[in-house]
């Protein structure tokens, strides 16, 4: 059996957008890799992309997703806070903690219908109420986007394949701070667990198409 066609999935199926941490925390200079002096340059031409995506999605009704990291003392373990070994990661420097500005979302307000989802681990999904909100309007293919692309976003993307949703990852829309591990995750994406399209091809497929519908309740029930 061969997979699905890209234009099938982003034409005949129940879709949505998720942006997965894209927050002051990793966006923004004063950030705690800014401050560490790590280049930040992926992040603007994500930000490009990432418009232009958002944009065409609430256009066409597609609805959009906001996956915030926000941690805490109650969230935090002791396996969490030891990880990792790698002394550049800045993992257990405690990032991203309730109520600080470095939580919120960097440069996009949600707007009305958008979702957003709070997160303490890698994955979106986990322990989260992710997975209902989707299935409650009928989702069935996820485009990922956000920061990084080889953590959050490809351990949620991955988390979604397991979950029987398609995925889409959008590497343009992506970033990291590590090109190397930035072409990998698109590997192993396209090869394991779904596909790879840049935003201009995604928004390029949705544009001529009547906008994505919410299914409607009838009228009985209201």
């Amino acid at each position: 059996m061969k997979p699905l066609p890209l234009d099938y999935l982003l034409t005949k199926t129940q879709k949505a957008l998720v942006l997965v941490d894209v927050q002051n925390e990793f966006c923004d200079p004063k950030g705690v890799f800014g401050q560490k002096g790590m280049d930040l340059s992926p992040i603007d031409n994500m930000m490009v992309a990432l418009r232009r995506l958002v944009d065409s999605a609430h256009e066409k009704g597609i609805p959009v997703v906001f996956v915030q990291n926000i941690e805490d003392d109650n969230t935090d373990s002791f396996a969490w806070r030891m990880r990792p070994d790698a002394k550049e990661d800045s993992a257990n420097e405690g990032v991203c903690r309730r109520g600080t500005w470095g939580t919120e979302i960097f440069e996009f307000v949600p707007q009305e219908g958008d979702i957003v989802v709070q997160k303490n681990r890698f994955s979106g999904f986990l322990d989260t109420p992710l997975n209902k909100i989707l299935r409650n309007r009928g989702i069935e293919t996820l485009i990922f986007t956000g920061v990084a692309t080889n953590i959050c976003v490809e351990t949620t993307a991955r988390h979604a394949s397991i979950l029987d949703y398609h995925i889409i990852l959008a590497p343009d829309g992506c970033a990291t701070w590590y090109p190397d591990l930035q072409e990998a995750t698109c590997k192993n994406i396209r090869l394991w667990f779904g596909k790879v399209a840049d935003s201009e091809e995604i928004t390029s497929l949705w544009i001529g198409n009547k906008p994505q519908e919410q299914k409607e309740i009838p009228q009985e029930c209201l």
